[in-house]
C-alpha cells in the first residue's frame, strides 16, 4: 500500500520562519520557482520545481515567486507568494491550478497575489529595505529581472523611493537548512529506499542474455511508478560489461551479453527526495572468480566505510580507509604492481576507483551543502545526526587498459547505498537490495 508522502505545510512554514530567522533585519528574500522547459514544439518536459523553492514552500506550479520580508521586528515578518490566477480556460487545456485564495489557506502563506500583480504588490515590499537575497547561482534570468525591479524603484528616488543597495546570495543558508534532514524527511527517504530498492531486485530477476539495457531500465521505471514513485530521481544507468567503466553512462541501448556484469545506478523519487542507488551483477546470474574477486573488494571496502560513519566522522577520513584497502586488495590481486609502501602513500587505487567515495543526499541527487575541502580537496565537514549521504566505491577495469591480465579487463563495479547519520553511528536507508554475492545469485536463480 503507497503510504500519504506529502510533508504537512506545516513543516514549509517552519522551514521559512526558521530561514527569515537567519535574515538580516530590514531584507527582503526573493526566490523564484522553475520554469516549464519545451520538448518539443508546442509540449513540454514532465515539470520539475526549483529544489530551494520547493524546500521552502512545497509548492509545485511553474513562474511563482515567494518573497519573504523581515522588517526590524517580529510583527514586519512576512511570506508572500506570487503564482498563476486561476484560469478556466488555461485549465482546460494545461491543468488545474491551485489560485490565491487556496495557496494561503493550504499552504499557510500570509498573503497570495497573481503575477499580473507584481509591479502593485511586490516592489513596495522591495522599497526602502536594505538589500535583497536570492539564489545568485539558480537563475540568471530571475536575477536581471530583480535588478530591473530595482531599476523601477531608483526612478522614483524623487519621491522618496529608496531602493536596496546590493543583491546578497542566500543559497548557502538555504544549503545549511537542507543539509540536515528533519524526522518527516527521513521517513520518506526511507520509503523511496525502499522502493528502489525492490527495483534492483526487479531488474536482478528480468535480467537476462540478449535483451537490451533500456529493457532493464523499463523494469526500474515500472516498479518505481507502481509504488508511488512516478519518476526516476535521475537518468537511469543500466550498462553492460564494459559500458560499466563509463561512468554516466545512459545510452542504454546495447544488447546484454552471457558472462557479462550489468551495473545498475538508478533511484526513484518520492515527493521530491531522491534515493540514489547501484548494484552490480551478472548477466547469467552466477559471477565468474574474477568478477567475484573485484565485486567482493568493492563490497568489503563500503562496509568498512559504512561502519565507520558517525557524528564528527568526516568524509576525508572514510576517503582514507577506503584508499587504503583497496590499494592493499588491488594489489594483492596483481592488479597494481610495485612496491606497497609507495602505492599506499600514492593512493594508487584511485587508477581504478576513478571518483569520490560519496555525496549528500536529499532534494537533489547530488545534494546541496558545504563539505568543507580544503586545497588538498579533502572534504572535512564533520557529519552530524540528520544529514544523508552515499557511499558508493567502485572499480573500473576498462578493456583497452593493456596493463593488466586480460582476465580483468571489461570488469566494471560500482556499490551504493544510502545512509543517514544518528546520534549514535548510521542508519542504512538502503535495506531491501540484494547486495552479497549470495544474496545476488539466489534472488536471480528464483
Amino acid at each position: 500500500m503507497i503510504k500519504n508522502t506529502l510533508l504537512p505545510a506545516a513543516e514549509f512554514c517552519q522551514r521559512r520562519s526558521d530561514f527569515i530567522t537567519k535574515m538580516p533585519a530590514n531584507t527582503i528574500a526573493l526566490i523564484s520557482a522553475g520554469k516549464e522547459v519545451t520538448r518539443s514544439n508546442d509540449t513540454e518536459y514532465p515539470f520539475c520545481q526549483s529544489k530551494n523553492f520547493y524546500y521552502l514552500t512545497g509548492f509545485n506550479e511553474p513562474d511563482a515567486i515567494l518573497a519573504l520580508v523581515k522588517g526590524e521586528g517580529v510583527e514586519a515578518e512576512q511570506s508572500v507568494l506570487f503564482s498563476r490566477e486561476k484560469d478556466s480556460f488555461q485549465e482546460v487545456w494545461h491543468g488545474r491550478r491551485v489560485g490565491q485564495l487556496a495557496a494561503v489557506e493550504n499552504y499557510q502563506f500570509d498573503l497570495c497575489f497573481s503575477l499580473a500583480e507584481v509591479s502593485e504588490q511586490l516592489l513596495p515590499l522591495i522599497e526602502g529595505k536594505s538589500s535583497v537575497l536570492i539564489c545568485q547561482q539558480e537563475h540568471g534570468v530571475f536575477e536581471q529581472q530583480v535588478l530591473s525591479w530595482l531599476a523601477e524603484i531608483r526612478k522614483l528616488a524623487r519621491t522618496g523611493a529608496k531602493a536596496p543597495k546590493s543583491l546578497v546570495d542566500c543559497s548557502e543558508i538555504i544549503h545549511e537548512m537542507r543539509l540536515h534532514k528533519s524526522d518527516a524527511e527521513l521517513d520518506i527517504m526511507r520509503q523511496v529506499n525502499v522502493i528502489s530498492g525492490a527495483a534492483h531486485q526487479r531488474a536482478m530477476q528480468r535480467t537476462s542474455a540478449g535483451k537490451f539495457e533500456y529493457q532493464i531500465e523499463a523494469e526500474l521505471l515500472y516498479e518505481f511508478a507502481s509504488n508511488g514513485a512516478r519518476y526516476p530521481a535521475y537518468g537511469s544507468i543500466v550498462a553492460g560489461g564494459d559500458n560499466a567503466n563509463i561512468l554516466h553512462y545512459t545510452d542504454n541501448d546495447e544488447a546484454l551479453i552471457n558472462g557479462d556484469l550489468l551495473l545498475i545506478d538508478a533511484g526513484g523519487e518520492l515527493a521530491g527526495y531522491a534515493a540514489d542507488i547501484t548494484r552490480t551483477f551478472p548477466v547469467n546470474g552466477q559471477f565468474s572468480v574474477e568478477q567475484k574477486a573485484i565485486y567482493q573488494l568493492v563490497l568489503d571496502s563500503q562496509n568498512l566505510a559504512i561502519s565507520a560513519i558517525k557524528p564528527k566522522q568526516t568524509f576525508a577520513e572514510l576517503n582514507r580507509l577506503v584508499c587504503n584497502f583497496l590499494t592493499q586488495a588491488l594489489y594483492d590481486l596483481g592488479i597494481l604492481k610495485g612496491d606497497i609502501t609507495l602505492l599506499l602513500a600514492q593512493n594508487a587505487c584511485k587508477k581504478y576507483f576513478i571518483h569520490g567515495l560519496g555525496h549528500w543526499l536529499g532534494l537533489d541527487v547530488h545534494d546541496v551543502g558545504d563539505y568543507h575541502s580544503n586545497q588538498q580537496r579533502e572534504q572535512l565537514r564533520p557529519f552530524a545526526p540528520g544529514m544523508v549521504m552515499t557511499i558508493e566505491p567502485g572499480i573500473y577495469i576498462p578493456l583497452s587498459d593493456k596493463s593488466v591480465d586480460e582476465k580483468w579487463r571489461g570488469i566494471g563495479v560500482r556499490i551504493e547505498d544510502n545512509i543517514a547519520v544518528t546520534e549514535s553511528g548510521f542508519e542504512n536507508l538502503t535495506v531491501n537490495a540484494a547486495k552479497t554475492i549470495a544474496d545476488i545469485e539466489k534472488v536471480m536463480a528464483n
